[in-house]
Protein backbone atom coordinates (compact mmCIF):
# COMPACT_ATOMS: atom_id res chain seq x y z
CA UNK A 1 0.00 0.00 0.00
CA UNK A 2 2.81 2.44 0.90
CA UNK A 3 4.63 1.61 -2.32
CA UNK A 4 1.47 2.25 -4.37
CA UNK A 5 0.88 5.64 -2.71
CA UNK A 6 4.51 6.65 -3.30
CA UNK A 7 4.30 5.78 -6.95
CA UNK A 8 1.08 7.76 -7.34
CA UNK A 9 2.69 10.77 -5.68
CA UNK A 10 5.71 10.65 -7.98
CA UNK A 11 3.47 10.19 -10.97
CA UNK A 12 1.35 13.21 -10.00
CA UNK A 13 4.46 15.36 -9.45
CA UNK A 14 6.38 14.55 -12.61
CA UNK A 15 3.67 13.67 -15.13
CA UNK A 16 2.51 16.66 -17.21
CA UNK A 17 -0.42 16.15 -19.53
CA UNK A 18 0.11 17.11 -23.12
CA UNK A 19 -1.20 20.57 -24.08
CA UNK A 20 -3.14 21.48 -27.17
CA UNK A 21 -1.68 24.05 -29.60
CA UNK A 22 -3.95 26.82 -28.24
CA UNK A 23 -3.00 26.04 -24.65
CA UNK A 24 0.69 26.06 -25.58
CA UNK A 25 0.32 29.44 -27.30
CA UNK A 26 -1.48 30.98 -24.30
CA UNK A 27 1.17 29.67 -21.91
CA UNK A 28 4.02 31.03 -24.05
CA UNK A 29 2.35 34.47 -24.02
CA UNK A 30 1.79 34.33 -20.25
CA UNK A 31 5.38 33.50 -19.27
CA UNK A 32 6.99 36.77 -20.49
CA UNK A 33 4.29 38.78 -18.71
CA UNK A 34 4.89 36.87 -15.50
CA UNK A 35 8.63 37.46 -15.74
CA UNK A 36 8.00 41.19 -16.35
CA UNK A 37 5.73 41.47 -13.30
CA UNK A 38 8.24 39.67 -11.08
CA UNK A 39 11.10 41.85 -12.35
CA UNK A 40 9.10 45.06 -11.86
CA UNK A 41 8.14 44.06 -8.32
CA UNK A 42 11.75 43.27 -7.45
CA UNK A 43 12.86 46.63 -8.84
CA UNK A 44 10.20 48.49 -6.82
CA UNK A 45 11.20 46.72 -3.60
CA UNK A 46 14.84 47.52 -4.28
CA UNK A 47 14.02 51.17 -4.94
CA UNK A 48 12.04 51.46 -1.72
CA UNK A 49 14.88 49.87 0.22
CA UNK A 50 17.37 52.34 -1.26
CA UNK A 51 15.06 55.27 -0.56
CA UNK A 52 14.80 54.38 3.13
CA UNK A 53 18.45 55.01 3.93
CA UNK A 54 19.25 56.31 7.38
CA UNK A 55 22.28 58.00 8.89
CA UNK A 56 23.76 54.60 9.76
CA UNK A 57 23.90 53.77 6.04
CA UNK A 58 25.78 56.96 5.18
CA UNK A 59 29.52 57.51 5.11
CA UNK A 60 31.20 60.20 7.17
CA UNK A 61 32.02 62.15 4.01
CA UNK A 62 28.36 62.11 2.92
CA UNK A 63 27.23 63.46 6.29
CA UNK A 64 29.93 66.12 6.28
CA UNK A 65 28.97 67.26 2.79
CA UNK A 66 25.34 67.74 3.82
CA UNK A 67 26.27 69.47 7.09
CA UNK A 68 28.67 71.85 5.32
CA UNK A 69 26.12 72.70 2.62
CA UNK A 70 23.48 73.54 5.24
CA UNK A 71 25.90 75.72 7.18
CA UNK A 72 26.83 77.63 4.03
CA UNK A 73 23.16 78.04 3.14
CA UNK A 74 22.22 79.46 6.54
CA UNK A 75 25.26 81.76 6.84
CA UNK A 76 24.64 83.16 3.36
CA UNK A 77 20.93 83.66 3.95
CA UNK A 78 21.48 85.52 7.24
CA UNK A 79 24.07 87.88 5.76
CA UNK A 80 22.47 91.20 6.72
CA UNK A 81 24.62 93.12 4.26
CA UNK A 82 22.51 91.70 1.42
CA UNK A 83 19.24 93.36 0.30
CA UNK A 84 15.65 92.27 0.97
CA UNK A 85 16.21 90.31 4.21
CA UNK A 86 12.59 89.17 4.62
CA UNK A 87 12.54 87.57 1.16
CA UNK A 88 15.91 85.90 1.78
CA UNK A 89 14.88 84.51 5.18
CA UNK A 90 11.63 83.17 3.74
CA UNK A 91 13.60 81.35 1.04
CA UNK A 92 14.64 78.85 3.72
CA UNK A 93 11.08 77.56 4.05
CA UNK A 94 8.77 75.52 1.76
CA UNK A 95 6.72 77.48 -0.75
CA UNK A 96 3.53 75.85 0.53
CA UNK A 97 2.26 73.38 3.11
CA UNK A 98 2.73 73.25 6.85
CA UNK A 99 5.66 75.01 8.53
CA UNK A 100 5.93 74.78 12.32
CA UNK A 101 7.70 77.67 14.02
CA UNK A 102 7.89 78.29 17.78
CA UNK A 103 9.22 81.56 19.16
CA UNK A 104 8.49 83.71 22.20
CA UNK A 105 5.89 81.28 23.52
CA UNK A 106 3.90 81.40 20.25
CA UNK A 107 3.55 78.69 17.58
CA UNK A 108 2.69 79.30 13.94
CA UNK A 109 1.85 76.54 11.48
CA UNK A 110 1.67 78.13 8.05
CA UNK A 111 4.02 80.02 5.75
CA UNK A 112 1.86 83.21 5.72
CA UNK A 113 1.88 83.29 9.54
CA UNK A 114 5.64 82.80 9.63
CA UNK A 115 6.19 85.50 7.02
CA UNK A 116 4.03 87.90 9.01
CA UNK A 117 6.19 87.29 12.09
CA UNK A 118 9.44 87.80 10.19
CA UNK A 119 8.10 91.02 8.64
CA UNK A 120 7.10 92.28 12.08
CA UNK A 121 10.56 91.51 13.47
CA UNK A 122 12.28 93.35 10.66
CA UNK A 123 9.89 96.32 10.83
CA UNK A 124 10.14 96.90 14.56
CA UNK A 125 13.64 95.53 15.30
CA UNK A 126 15.71 94.93 12.19
CA UNK A 127 15.21 98.31 10.58
CA UNK A 128 16.24 100.04 13.81
CA UNK A 129 19.63 98.32 13.90
CA UNK A 130 22.54 100.26 12.44
CA UNK A 131 25.44 98.30 10.90
CA UNK A 132 24.12 94.93 12.13
CA UNK A 133 26.23 91.82 11.68
CA UNK A 134 24.83 88.34 12.22
CA UNK A 135 27.45 86.21 13.97
CA UNK A 136 27.08 82.46 14.53
CA UNK A 137 28.75 81.53 17.82
CA UNK A 138 28.04 77.79 17.43
CA UNK A 139 26.47 75.59 14.80
CA UNK A 140 25.89 71.84 15.12
CA UNK A 141 24.29 69.72 12.40
CA UNK A 142 23.10 66.14 12.85
CA UNK A 143 22.38 64.40 9.55
CA UNK A 144 19.48 61.97 10.04
CA UNK A 145 19.19 60.69 6.47
CA UNK A 146 20.21 61.75 2.95
CA UNK A 147 17.15 64.03 2.90
CA UNK A 148 16.83 65.05 6.55
CA UNK A 149 18.96 66.92 9.08
CA UNK A 150 18.63 69.04 12.22
CA UNK A 151 20.70 72.12 13.05
CA UNK A 152 21.10 73.68 16.49
CA UNK A 153 22.96 76.97 16.68
CA UNK A 154 23.55 80.06 18.76
CA UNK A 155 23.94 83.56 17.38
CA UNK A 156 24.50 87.17 18.28
CA UNK A 157 23.79 90.36 16.32
CA UNK A 158 25.92 93.31 17.46
CA UNK A 159 24.71 96.66 16.13
CA UNK A 160 24.15 100.31 16.96
CA UNK A 161 20.81 101.65 18.10
CA UNK A 162 19.29 104.68 16.34
CA UNK A 163 20.88 106.84 19.08
CA UNK A 164 24.34 105.38 18.44
CA UNK A 165 24.49 103.00 21.44
CA UNK A 166 26.14 99.59 21.20
CA UNK A 167 23.58 96.85 21.54
CA UNK A 168 23.44 93.10 21.00
CA UNK A 169 20.58 90.69 20.49
CA UNK A 170 21.01 86.94 20.29
CA UNK A 171 19.67 83.52 21.09
CA UNK A 172 19.51 79.87 20.14
CA UNK A 173 17.82 78.29 17.15
CA UNK A 174 16.97 74.69 16.28
CA UNK A 175 15.77 73.93 12.75
CA UNK A 176 14.71 70.68 11.12
CA UNK A 177 15.65 70.54 7.43
CA UNK A 178 14.17 68.33 4.75
CA UNK A 179 15.31 68.02 1.16
CA UNK A 180 12.41 68.48 -1.22
CA UNK A 181 12.81 68.46 -5.01
CA UNK A 182 16.56 68.95 -4.63
CA UNK A 183 16.17 71.90 -2.23
CA UNK A 184 16.80 72.01 1.52
CA UNK A 185 13.96 73.69 3.43
CA UNK A 186 13.03 74.14 7.10
CA UNK A 187 9.87 72.30 8.14
CA UNK A 188 10.08 72.90 11.91
CA UNK A 189 12.02 75.34 14.07
CA UNK A 190 12.29 76.75 17.59
CA UNK A 191 13.91 80.05 18.54
CA UNK A 192 14.88 81.09 22.05
CA UNK A 193 15.72 84.74 22.70
CA UNK A 194 18.62 85.24 25.11
CA UNK A 195 17.36 88.74 26.00
CA UNK A 196 14.88 87.20 28.42
CA UNK A 197 17.82 86.48 30.73
CA UNK A 198 19.66 89.75 31.37
CA UNK A 199 22.52 88.16 33.32
CA UNK A 200 23.13 85.65 30.54
CA UNK A 201 22.92 88.40 27.97
CA UNK A 202 25.48 90.56 29.79
CA UNK A 203 27.87 87.66 30.27
CA UNK A 204 27.68 86.00 26.86
CA UNK A 205 27.03 88.94 24.59
CA UNK A 206 29.79 91.17 26.02
CA UNK A 207 27.76 94.38 25.81
CA UNK A 208 30.15 97.33 25.80
CA UNK A 209 28.48 100.76 25.57
CA UNK A 210 29.97 103.23 23.14
CA UNK A 211 31.84 106.07 24.84
CA UNK A 212 31.50 104.49 28.29
CA UNK A 213 27.75 105.09 28.54
CA UNK A 214 25.11 102.66 29.76
CA UNK A 215 23.69 99.90 27.57
CA UNK A 216 20.45 100.15 25.58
Amino acid sequence: MHRQTSCLARESLYSVPSMTHSESTSFSQFVPRLVLVVASTSLLIGSLACGARSASDMSASEKKAIADSLKRLVVSTYDLSKPDPVKRLMSLYPDSGRVISASGGVITTTRPQLEQGIKAFWTYVGQNMRNPKWEWTSMTVDVLAPNAAVMTSTYRVPHLTPTGMNHVIGGAWTAVFQKRSGRWVIIQEHLSDVQSNLNLQMGQMNMTPQGGQGGH
